[in-house]
Parts: structure tokens; sequence; C-alpha cells
């Protein structure tokens, strides 16, 4: 049983590798921001960081066609609430799901499944025909708003909240007087704060990384979010690398603090759902 558990120096050093394979891009990523344009195409590559940095990113924000501080603000105003939003109602509805008896829960369970099936493209279109009804194109609730709930959130808490939250813990607090916001608020939702870091990593990382929908409704320059900004500091006939990458970095920055803020909390979500798999 301990030599099967056991790792060995081809597994240590196939670890490495990994690591290596999987941090060096992040790293010259960093490299590149930190030198001229002209690093770009030397041969071989820096390693090294330079001593850039700060002229980079002084030109960056300087930088009237691309309003990349606008385009931070503007994504860290959408993440936030996003995942928010969607850590929220996924915990309440999976509550609702895995441990409420009403009539059609089941069908509405299908119908939120079968949402997951519908390719996110396929939206686009009727999603800015409403946006512009609304009369919300080139405003931030067009992004925001149709993200609010999400069907794997609500899947992912149901599976999840089936299993962790006992039947008889609820109607203890039933019989203790606890109506049925006070039980999610008080003995559910601790239940949940594991899945629900991983969901609100997800979902944090899915709205800021996202592009295809911001592009098709925010079409004021002016108001764009980071990936947008990132896209117009790539747009033309020259391409200043040294700014792509300086955005690049500094676009990275947010989802590398949520993740050092928030990892251990996540991966103990991971694996002690791993576990009750």
């Amino acid at each position: 049983m301990n030599k099967l558990w056991s790792a060995g120096r081809l597994t240590y050093a196939a670890l490495a590798v990994s690591a290596l394979l999987s941090v060096f891009p992040i790293y010259w990523m960093f490299v590149v921001a930190s030198r001229s344009s002209d690093a770009m195409g030397q041969i071989p590559p820096p390693v090294t960081p330079g001593g850039n940095l700060g002229a980079n990113i002084a030109r960056l924000f300087d930088n009237t066609d691309a309003y990349f501080l606008t385009g931070l603000i503007n994504s860290a105003i959408v993440a936030v609430t996003v995942t928010v939003s969607v850590v929220f109602f996924s915990t309440l509805a999976g509550f609702a799901f895995a441990k409420l008896r009403f009539r059609g829960r089941s069908a509405l369970l299908l119908v939120i499944i079968a949402t997951m099936m519908i390719p996110t493209q396929l939206g686009v279109i009727p999603l800015y025909l409403l946006m512009t009804k609304l009369n919300w194109n080139d405003r931030l609730p067009a992004v925001i708003v149709p993200a609010l709930v999400t069907g794997f959130g609500v899947f992912m808490m149901r599976q999840y909240a089936s299993q962790a939250v006992s039947t008889e813990l609820i109607e203890a607090a039933r019989m203790d007087g606890c109506g049925t916001a006070r039980i999610y608020w008080n003995v559910v939702l601790p239940a949940l704060r594991p899945a629900a870091a991983v969901l609100g990593l997800l979902t944090f990382m899915t709205t800021w990384n996202d592009f295809l929908w911001p592009y098709a409704v925010l079409n004021d320059p002016e108001n764009p979010t980071v990936q947008l900004s990132l896209r117009a500091l790539s747009d033309g006939y020259y391409q200043d690398m040294s700014q792509v990458f300086t955005g690049t970095a500094i676009a990275t920055l947010p989802l590398l603090l949520v993740f050092v803020l928030f990892g251990r909390q996540i991966i103990g979500g991971i694996m002690e759902g791993a576990v009750k798999a």
C-alpha cells in the first residue's frame, strides 16, 4: 500500500516539468511587459525582467485609444456584481431544489439543465435585440443582467446541497422555530461555503475574461471592459507589444490575487466535493 501511494523520482520530474510549462508563459509575459517591444524579436528570447515596466505602465494608462483604466474599473464592477449574484441565487436555488418539496420541482430542474445545453452563441442575437429594446446598449447593465444567474451554478449547488446539508438538521432548525430564510442563512449557506467558493472563482474568472458579449453590446470605445481595452491595444497596423503584454499582465493580476487569497478554501472545496462524490 505504501509503495502504491509513494511518489518516485520520475513522478517528481514529471510534476516539475508540468509546473514549469504552466508557469513559464505567465512569467515570460511579465518579462516582456518589463522590456521594450524589441524583446519580442530577440533570439534567444530574454528570460530576465527588464527595467521598463514603470514606463510601459505609464504609456499604457496614457493611451487614449484603449481607455485601460476605465476597462479595469468596468470589469471589476461587472465581475464582482455577477459573482455575488450568481453565488447568492445559485446557493438559494440549489437549497430549494435539493431540500424543499414543491410542485414542479423536477420539471423546473430539467429546464435549468436544458439551458446548459444551449450554446452561448445562439443567444447573442436575441439578447442583443432585447438590450436594444431596453435601451441598454453601451451600458454596463447590458453586460451584468444576462449573467446574474447561471444554470451551471444552480445545478452545481443543488448537487452539493443534496449531500452536504443534512435533512435532519433542517428539520431540527424548523422545530426550533426557524423560518426558511433563516435556515438558508444560518444552516445551509455555511455548509455550502466550500462549493460556493469554487463557484465564485469560476464565475469571476469567466466574467473577467469574457469578450464576446461585451464586444457585442459595448460599442462605445470610451466605455470598455478590460478585454475590449486589450483588443484596442492590438488593433492597427503597428502593435506595441510591450503595451499589449503590460496590459495583459495587469489584467491577469486580479485573477492571481483572488486565487492567492482564496486558494486554500477553493482547493478544500474541490477536494471535499471529490471525497463526497
